[in-house]
């Protein structure tokens, strides 16, 4: 159930609240003093102590949300998706969350090497963009076949929005291209969508 003055459902990097507020919980993190979602939920409060002074934010997966209205992905549409696959042209999403909704079926997408950004094109790297696992904000440009949705990030609010290194530490935006490791600061390449 959605607690006042927190949103209903919660995104994967969607500030909820700041962190002077709350303490957080699970499925949520820090990042520029707001309480952010780390996972596709419902935010919820519960007391810290038996005195209820202080309150724990966290996210709960979704369980009982589901694609009850049939709803499918439509052009011009923004969502949410896991990079499983990337090869050298291409990245393959399994889209989770069609505008607010969060879907149980399954739908997969695609951004191709020009869909990457908006300027400079033929220069875009697939593989230092993406990485299996990211957390992707896309918006749907073509229906594509019959299997998989054609998705651009190439816009400022678009792109990865949340990530782990390689030794499974979280990343935070840098630049428009770069993340950084909260725990040895070293820099990895990304499509680095700006926080909203």
């Amino acid at each position: 159930m959605a607690t006042l003055g927190l949103p209903p459902t919660a995104t994967p990097g969607q500030p909820l609240a700041p962190s002077s507020r709350y303490i957080p919980g699970t499925g949520v993190h820090i990042f520029h003093y707001e309480v952010c979602a780390s996972i596709v939920g419902i935010p919820q409060l519960s007391p810290s102590s038996p005195s209820g002074l202080e309150q724990i934010l966290s996210v709960l997966p979704c369980t009982d949300s589901t694609n009850k209205n049939g709803i499918l992905p439509q052009v011009g549409a923004i969502v949410l998706g896991k990079v499983t696959r990337i090869t050298h042209i291409e990245a393959t999403l399994a889209i989770f969350v069609v505008g607010e909704v969060v879907c149980t079926d399954e739908f997969k997408g695609i951004i191709r090497r020009e869909d990457v950004r908006a300027f400079l094109k033929d220069k875009a790297k697939i593989l230092s963009s993406f990485k299996p696992g990211d957390i992707v904000r896309a918006r749907i440009i073509s229906l594509g076949d019959q299997s998989k949705y054609f998705l651009s990030t190439a816009s400022n609010d678009l792109g990865v929005i949340v990530a782990h290194s390689e030794s499974g530490d979280p990343l935070n935006p840098l630049s428009w291209h770069e993340m950084v490791s909260q725990s040895t600061d070293m820099i990895e390449e990304r499509k680095v969508a700006k926080p909203m």
